[in-house]
């Protein structure tokens, strides 16, 4: 990427820019609650596949314009294909996978720290978004709320992988049987959200993370996260192996270099990101 590519006009509804390292990415349909399309969904996918292989990139921020952070997968379209009993060109299940699941599956593989903001709802995809990042700032009157079911739908997007993980599988089921809104405060409690913040504070707290990821050993950063994603599927053997690997793969890396040598030397490294 270039310096600030991919931006693009006001009424696109997915825009991007790229700033020292740090690509900050927003959705931007506020009159729809920045609802996801599909060709919304897709271009934030390609976002973050491109980012995973950027070395300008040394961390990605998501974050939304607009009173909402996503209020989930564009329903109106949904409800208005089947009124007009429009034929998918695939089942359901295909456009699932390739869908929804390959765009939590792009922020969680993405080997760049993701950042998100979350103001207002995070419901549905939109919620899944946000538990799939690496940090999480929301604003105090922000809320998660798994929706699918009173829609009529079954949890999807990774909703049921992702939920359980992060917290317990008693209150996963709670919340996606019954929908109910969690507010800022409970995500925080349960570890689903880093800090909550009146919204003054918001852009403070947003510029401590970001600032301190964007000079941060990138690769580094990348594999532990890699390492800690995995960890809940795989046994002690295999998770010391995966470790030792990462160890060995970053030991050749001029960031692992630069920090050894800034300790001796006793200085503020000057990490480059690879």
């Amino acid at each position: 990427m270039t310096e600030l590519a991919d931006v693009r006009a006001d009424e696109d509804a997915v825009q991007s820019g790229l700033t020292d390292g740090v690509l900050t990415i927003h959705l931007n349909r506020p009159q729809a609650a920045n609802a996801l399309r599909p060709d919304d969904r897709d271009a934030l996918t390609e976002l973050f596949l491109d980012a995973n292989a950027d070395h300008e990139v040394r961390v990605v921020v998501l974050r939304a314009r607009g009173r909402q952070f996503c209020a989930g997968a564009d329903v109106v379209k949904l409800a208005d294909g089947h009124a007009k009993n429009v034929k998918r060109a695939t089942g359901p299940m295909k456009t699932i996978m390739g869908g929804a699941q390959r765009l939590i599956a792009s922020v969680l593989d993405c080997s760049r720290p993701v950042v998100t903001v979350v103001q207002g709802a995070a419901a549905g995809i939109g919620a899944h978004l946000a538990y799939a990042s690496d940090l999480v700032v929301a604003t105090d009157n922000a809320y998660f709320a798994e929706s699918f079911v009173k829609r009529g739908l079954v949890v999807d997007g990774g909703g049921a992988y992702l939920l359980p993980r992060r917290i317990g599988m008693q209150k996963a089921k709670e919340m996606a049987f019954f929908g109910d809104k969690l507010s800022a405060q409970e995500a925080f409690d349960l570890g689903l959200v880093n800090r909550v913040v009146p919204p003054e504070d918001l852009e403070a707290a947003v510029d401590d993370y970001v600032g301190r990821l964007a000079v941060a050993p990138t690769s580094a950063v990348g594999l532990t996260k890699r390492l800690f994603n995995e960890s809940p599927d795989v046994d002690r053997a295999g998770s010391f192996v995966t470790e030792a690997m990462a160890q060995e793969i970053q030991s050749y890396s001029l960031d692992a270099r630069e920090g050894v040598s800034a300790f001796v030397q006793k200085r503020p490294p000057e990490f480059v990101g690879w």
